[in-house]
C-alpha cells in the first residue's frame, strides 16, 4: 500500500479545467462523438460511449448536447471527423509528459503542441519516448467518511483491486484494466460514493522540481489543458501538496 498519490496531484488541474465549462463541454462532446463513431450509438452495447456519457453527466453537460454528440458520431448529424493520437514529450527538469489528443486537423495541432512545449522549457519528443514510463490502470477514489479503512481495503481487494492507498481525506484504489468495472460496481453496490473512477496513465516513477522549473511546469500544464484538442494530460511530476491539493 505504498506509493505516490496520483489523484491529489490532479485535483488542482481538474479544478482549473472545470472552471472553464465551455472547454470541458467541447472536450466531452468530442469524446462522445468518437466513441459513438467507433462503437455505435447505444451505450448498452458500447462501453466506451457509456463511460463518456457518465463523465459528461458528471460535468453537467446538457442532455441535448450529449444527444447531438452521439448523432454526429453515428452520422445522423453532420460533424467534424476527429482523429485520436498520442503525443509525448518532456517538461522542464525532464518531466515525462503524455498527451491524448482528439483533433480534426493533424497538421495544426502538431504545430500548436510543439509551440507550447518550446515556450515553457519543454520539448516534444518522438513516439515512444516516455510512454514506457506509464502504466494504463483503473483508478478509483473514495472520499474518507465513516467507512473503516480495514473494511474498505478488504472490499477493494476482494473485488480484484491491485493496490489501496490511504490519504487524509480520501482513499485511492488501483486496478488492472480487466477488473476496473468489477471493482467499481462492487464498491458502488456497497453504498460507497466514488469521487472519481477512470482509466488513466499512472507513472512508474516521479520527478521532483526546483521552484523555477515547477513554475514553468505549471504554465506548461495550463497551456496544454487549455487547448481544445488535448483530451488528457499525464505527467510524472511529483507535484507539491500545496499545489496539487
Amino acid at each position: 500500500m505504498a506509493g505516490h498519490s496520483k489523484w491529489a496531484n490532479r485535483k488542482h488541474r481538474k479544478a482549473k479545467v472545470d472552471a472553464q465549462k465551455g472547454k470541458i463541454f467541447t472536450k466531452l462532446s468530442r469524446l462522445i462523438t468518437v466513441a459513438a463513431r467507433e462503437g455505435g450509438g447505444d451505450p448498452d452495447t458500447n462501453a466506451r460511449l457509456k463511460d463518456a456519457i457518465a463523465k459528461a453527466r458528471e460535468a453537467n453537460l446538457p442532455n441535448d448536447n450529449i444527444i447531438r454528440a452521439i448523432q454526429k458520431g453515428t452520422g445522423e448529424l453532420e460533424g467534424a471527423s476527429y482523429e485520436e493520437m498520442v503525443y509525448e514529450g518532456y517538461g522542464p527538469g525532464g518531466v515525462a509528459v503524455l498527451l491524448e489528443i482528439m483533433t480534426d486537423n493533424r497538421n495544426r495541432i502538431a504545430g500548436e503542441i510543439r509551440h507550447i512545449f518550446d515556450k515553457y522549457g519543454g520539448s516534444l519528443g518522438e513516439s515512444g519516448c516516455v510512454s514506457w514510463m506509464f502504466d494504463k490502470k483503473g483508478l478509483i477514489v473514495v472520499e474518507r467518511k465513516n467507512m473503516e479503512m480495514d473494511e474498505l481495503v478488504l472490499a477493494a481487494i476482494d473485488s480484484g483491486a491491485e493496490d489501496v492507498m490511504e490519504y487524509d481525506d480520501y482513499i485511492e484504489i488501483t486496478t488492472d484494466l480487466e477488473n476496473f468495472n468489477k471493482v467499481k460496481e462492487n464498491l458502488k453496490n456497497q453504498g460507497l460514493d466514488l469521487a472519481s473512477a477512470e482509466i488513466t496513465m499512472i507513472p512508474q516513477t516521479t520527478v521532483k522540481l526546483d521552484e523555477k522549473n515547477a513554475e514553468r511546469m505549471m504554465k506548461l500544464l495550463d497551456a496544454l489543458e487549455d487547448n481544445d484538442d488535448v483530451q488528457n494530460v499525464y505527467h510524472n511530476w511529483d507535484m507539491p501538496e500545496e499545489i496539487g491539493g
